[in-house]
């Protein structure tokens, strides 16, 4: 390996090579332009301005990174307020000479926009292309497509609307093609006077790779412009209103200027026969991504030069799709049998090398959708990877010739897809921990809801009502539409401020203008969250927002808000009147019933930026925090329904699945409080909590003092190697896989990269593929299937996708794969929904990739107990997979690369190394996780007499276990007496499941487990043991240290107020003398269920103790009848109690919901009980 090399800043090198990923490519492009004309002596600017959207969302953030730069060369970044808008600025800048006064050479223009804004912005980009560019200017239109529909509301091709804006399309592949093409578009530009469009897929936005800055790469060639013995020179024709200059523009556009971007791509050779074969019969045509996709195919389908000469193949790589050049199709097509177009989504260069060719004699014939028999050979839809082109290209080659290579791949793929897909749980992008959209989108019952785009899109899968959907910024229009034929009298309409000041404003005024029934629920986040957290252009404050409103005809506006302090000394138009949020659904039944448009404006700033804000010091960290007392906590799930936060995470704990607060990731929004549950606990940690107090810090950097041998290489890097690394957005992956690529960099290695993030930065599942080669690869950034060496799983549950399974193979893979069990956003919301069981997902792994060399261990676990911080976790399994051996690059290398990342480095580099040495001596690395442990586990020794009743069931093995656990709780619970009734049943319970089903024992366990649960039900009394319980009271001061003050969130029936829509009891908090009360309350234990437990004449303390009998009643009934046949039936009924959960009005309906659920399975039990006795009855006939 080669020493460590200098890292280059990609925007100032000037020459060589380049590392860059394809929205800086984006950046530098302009850079580049400014520098190619001053190198000819002009003094050139450039207005750069569009609207954000994947997969160019955040090409704004990266132009305002490099911001200072820019300015220095005249570069003027403007955020759009719109797509439209941003397209008639760019405009105006090719119209300086309506004005004069310039003070450049010229200007060029860049516009950029996703699919969508290309269409929307239809009318201005046409105007704009027909006027023509600045003399010495010229505009890029850049174009995001997202053909895998990965983050868009339909999947894109841009380039037919380009064609019918007489816009000239360019199609990069990579880096390098953004830059030589992009340079090549805006000469194209000056010299035909036309706008040119680059189109810009997901991939290579997303893409990163190698790329030539040197000047000297390029020459650009000024084409023939002649036309009938005249020079053509582009004029600027500004007179669109006039119908003779109208004319004479669209005679320009189709006669003239088209005409020169032909002759501009033949003469600079933008489309190119890249493989040239005499002997040929098969051409392919392939453009931008699509023909990096075809040469990965042939690699994996053993196609090299030689072999493509033998099989009779030529290539035709196409730069600029429209307008096509005939001369090199005619030449590409001469002597060919057949020409294969291979692109995705609608057939368009096939079209136009149809009209090239057609009527040339001996023309070949041309297939590509479809193939001469009219049978489908390529999909008109989604995205292409190389396994698609290889399919298709081996069933050409077969006409012909035989390629034994191509066949065994194809038949591996077979393989591959053929596999029995692994049934794993799926991780669906999901709102941010305290994000607004979770308050905001929230539906009142038996309402209907319309879906905003960006993050209220989410809505539509977390059981919100949401019916319908728009497009972006037309949002409650459809309403006007619907609302004459139907019985429905009103719907709410969700919408963010970004897509309010976008366009959104105008379906506002249009509703209210025809004066339909509809509540727009507008989000103001202060952030258009989806796309990056980019600050909202033409953005301005409330006050205005409701003073606009109103002033369209709005009939009234509500504003919630979390904090409705800060509307102390503001004055809204109308009689507009602050909610605080916990009113948002009185809020919505309000301007429900109010006839008209009517608007809830929501005030809350999106949770990620807040927190970006907050790391930063530009805003206020709050102290509190929220603390769960898991043994209070019922599991209920109601917190995280009334949250919907991603901190809010399930827990196994021994009494069941628990709740508890993911404090590292937890944004302190506090919206969980509003759970019905006592085990809340609001903390405000002392000012100087000191090491030994407070271990748990995210700062602290544990010492490794220990020798890291090298490790044992497993991976054949001969040719190079790839990884397929899979996580969870918002937790540094992309990050992660930046950090391995530039090490490989370092180590003097060619690499190319893609993040696959789509929703990813929402808690969703992202994917980066990095492909490390000896030599330069003209190959797809994706790993195929099959073609990954690393497989680096920092989420178990994205790495069971059975997607990213198929790229595994049993002798090539390697997995290192972290088990933490991190809960997706519907095992948060619907406590039903539960982890799947780790070892069924390893072996699931093993089964697709090298299970002897793999590596799963619980990397989250071991991140936080060294660091106290689960953002280490992802560089410790960088480690972990290193010292496995399946990671071939230099320790040194990938070290200075986390130092040159700037982020946490001493963290990143400490976590490579604990990871490594998780693998060397896996018990160094758990001592020093026990040395930092908050609360040193005590196993609890039984009293004489606890023992005595345990050891009267005569119980062994998991029983006994629960036993010893369980008695000694009751006891404290109540007395002796009562845990001793607990034993005697018990007992019973295992007596008759030996006789019925000897050697079985999950009947019995269940029943210890329930009637336990059952016989400790959560009176006040027993809340108030458990707060005050000395385990717990450890618990809070190892975390939190001295000095902490501690505020409980109760609803005391006696003392609490109830809503007035609801009837529930309402929360609030109260104070440490509480705590003092709790001490008292337990010491009166004994009245409970007595004549003088006050509490005890509530309707729920008498329904909890009725359970109790009612459930040994079930209990005897059931074993009574127990045998093998009925053991599984049994054992399911007497499991009922763990669906009885909560406290007051959500405990009752989780009564009824167990009730409904024990009559079906009472039923299924005793259909087992009749066949069993229906089978004794014949055999003994």
């Amino acid at each position: 390996m080669t020493a460590i090399q200098e890292n280059f800043n990609p925007f100032l090198q000037e020459a060589g090579t380049v590392q860059i990923g394809g929205i800086d490519a984006l950046v530098r492009l302009t850079l580049d332009q400014v520098r190619t004309d001053a190198r000819r002596g002009l003094k050139t600017a450039t207005f750069v301005s569009g609207y954000r959207g994947s997969p160019v969302g955040m090409l704004d953030a990266a132009l305002i990174r490099q911001q200072k730069l820019l300015l220095e060369h005249n570069i003027h970044f403007v955020d759009g307020l719109n797509e439209d808008l941003a397209a008639t600025a760019v405009w105006g800048s090719q119209m300086l000479h309506a004005v004069g006064g310039k003070k450049f050479d010229g200007v060029n223009g860049m516009w950029y926009g996703k699919a969508p804004g290309v269409d929307r912005s239809g009318d201005a980009l046409k105007h704009a292309n027909y006027t023509g560019t600045g003399s010495n200017g010229g505009v890029l239109a850049v174009c995001g497509d997202d053909p895998g529909c990965k983050s868009s509301s339909l999947s894109s091709q841009s380039e037919p609307m380009l064609f019918h804006l007489g816009m000239p399309s360019l199609y990069p592949g990579n880096v390098q093609e953004i830059l030589d093409l992009g340079l090549h578009g805006y000469n194209l530009s000056r010299l035909s006077g036309l706008w040119v469009g680059m189109k810009i897929v997901t991939n290579v936005a997303d893409g990163s790779g190698s790329a030539d800055v040197s000047h000297e790469r390029l020459n650009f060639v000024t084409p023939d412009l002649g036309f009938n013995g005249q020079l053509f020179t582009p004029r600027m024709n500004l007179g669109m209103n006039v119908r003779a200059e109208a004319l004479e523009m669209e005679q320009s556009l189709y006669t003239r200027r088209l005409e020169v971007a032909s002759r501009y791509a033949k003469s600079n050779k933008l489309n190119q026969i890249v493989f040239p074969n005499t002997d040929a019969w098969l051409g392919i045509i392939a453009a931008g991504k699509t023909y990096y996709d075809l040469r990965q195919s042939f690699l994996e389908l053993g196609l090299d030069d030689n072999a493509l000469r033998r099989s009779g193949i030529r290539i035709l790589k196409i730069g600029m799709l429209f307008p096509m050049e005939p001369t090199v199709v005619r030449e590409f097509a001469h002597g060919l049998e057949e020409i294969f177009v291979i692109e995705e989504k609608r057939p368009f260069l096939e079209m136009f090398a149809k009209n090239v060719l057609y009527g040339t004699a001996n023309a070949p014939r041309i297939v590509g959708k479809v193939d001469s028999e009219g049978n489908e050979l390529l999909p008109h839809f989604g995205e292409f990877e190389s396994d698609v082109i290889g399919r298709a290209v081996t069933k050409r080659l077969a006409r012909k010739v035989r390629v034994e290579s191509a066949e065994a791949w194809v038949a591996r793929l077979d393989e591959i897809q053929a596999r029995n897909k692994f049934p794993t749980s799926v991780r669906s992008a999901w709102y941010c921990s305290g994000c607004p959209h979770s308050t905001s989108t929230r539906a009142i019952e038996d309402s209907v809801v319309s879906a905003g785009i960006g993050c209220h899109t989410m809505a539509m899968w977390m059981n919100r009502n949401v019916a319908m959907g728009t497009h972006m910024g037309a949002e409650g229009a459809q309403w006007i539409g619907m609302a004459p034929f139907t019985n429905t009298k009103h719907i709410f309409q969700n919408m963010g401020d970004g897509t309010y000041f976008h366009s959104g404003s105008l379906a506002i005024r249009y509703c209210a203008a025809t004066d339909v029934n509809i509540t727009f629920k507008l989000l103001y986040n202060a952030h258009t969250s989806m796309t990056g957290g980019q600050k909202i252009t033409g953005a301005h404050p409330v006050a205005n927002m409701v003073s606009d409103l109103l002033a369209n005809g709005v009939k009234k506006i509500i504003v919630t808000t979390d904090e409705p302090g800060r509307y102390e000394n503001v004055v809204l138009s109308g009689a507009t009147e602050i909610w605080h949020r916990d009113r948002l659904d009185e809020a919505q039944r309000a301007l429900a019933a109010t006839p008209g448009t009517t608007v809830l404006l929501h005030d809350q700033e999106c949770a990620a930026e807040l927190r970006r804000a907050r790391n930063r010091g530009l805003a206020n960290e709050p102290t509190k925090r929220i603390f769960i007392n898991e043994r209070v906590c019922e599991g209920c799930g109601d917190c995280g329904v009334k949250s919907n936060c991603m901190s809010v995470e399930p827990k196994d704990t021994e009494f069941g699945r628990k709740t508890q607060i993911h404090q590292s990731s937890c944004n302190k929004d506090y919206s969980c409080v509003a759970g019905f549950c006592p085990s809340f606990l609001t903390i405000t940690p002392g000012r100087k909590p000191t090491a030994v107090t407070m271990p748990v810090r995210k700062d602290r950097i544990p010492l490794l003092d220990r020798e890291l041998s090298a490790p044992v290489n497993k991976v054949d890097a001969s040719f190079g190697f790839g990884i397929h690394i899979m996580g969870i957005g918002g937790t540094g992956t992309v990050t992660v896989a930046a950090v391995i690529a530039n090490a490989a960099r370092l180590d003097g290695k060619h690499v190319m990269g893609l993040d696959q993030t789509g929703l990813a930065q929402k808690g969703g599942p992202v994917v980066s593929d990095i492909k490390v080669t000896n030599a330069p690869f003209n190959g797809s950034n994706k790993i195929s299937d099959g073609r990954t060496d690393l497989y680096l799983g920092f989420d178990i549950l994205n790495a069971t996708d059975p997607k990213n399974l198929d790229k595994c193979i049993p002798d090539r893979s390697i997995a290192v794969v972290s088990t933490t069990k991190m809960p997706t956003g519907q095992m948060v919301t619907d406590r039903n929904v539960t982890f799947p069981a780790i070892v069924p997902m390893t072996a699931a792994i093993d089964k697709v990739t090298r299970e002897a060399d793999n590596v799963f261990l619980n990397g989250q676990q071991i991140a936080e107990g060294l660091f106290g911080d689960s953002m280490a976790t992802n560089m410790l399994m960088v480690g972990v997979a290193f010292q496995a051996g399946a990671l071939p690059l230099n320790p040194e290398s990938i070290e200075t690369a986390i130092r040159q990342t700037g982020i946490a480095v001493d963290q990143g580099i400490a976590a490579f190394r604990w990871g490594r040495m998780a693998l060397i001596d896996r018990a160094h690395v758990q001592a020093e996780i026990a040395r930092h442990s908050p609360v040193p586990q005590v196993v609890k020794e039984l009293t004489p007499r606890a023992q005595e009743i345990v050891d009267t069931v005569r119980a062994n093995g998991e029983i006994l276990r629960l036993l010893e656990v369980r008695v000694p709780d009751l006891i404290d619970y109540q007395d002796e007496p009562y845990a001793m009734r607990y034993a005697t049943i018990v007992k019973r319970m295992v007596d008759a499941e030996q006789r019925a089903a000897p050697g079985q024992f999950a009947f019995a366990a269940s029943a210890a487990r329930y009637l336990h649960k059952l016989m400790a039900y959560k009176d006040e009394y027993e809340v108030a043991r458990l707060h005050t319980d000395p385990a717990f009271l450890a618990e809070l001061q190892a975390q939190f240290g001295h000095g902490y003050k501690l505020t409980y969130n109760l609803a005391p029936p006696f003392l609490s107020h109830r809503d007035p829509l609801t009837g529930e009891l309402q929360k609030r908090e109260y104070g440490s003398w509480i705590f003092t009360a709790f001490k008292l309350l337990t010491k009166f234990k004994f009245l409970r269920g007595t004549a003088f437990d006050i509490f005890g004449w509530t309707e729920e303390r008498r329904h909890e103790r009725l359970m109790i009998e009612d459930y040994i009643k079930l209990l005897d009934e059931t074993a009574s009848k127990l045998d093998a046949a009925n053991h599984p039936a049994a054992v399911a009924l007497i499991n009922l109690p763990d669906d009885i959960r909560g406290y007051g009005h959500v405990k009752a309906k989780s009564i009824a919901a167990a009730n409904t659920l024990q009559t079906k399975r009472l039923q299924a039990f005793r259909a087992r009980v009749d066949r069993s006795a229906e089978s004794i009855s014949e055999t003994l006939q």
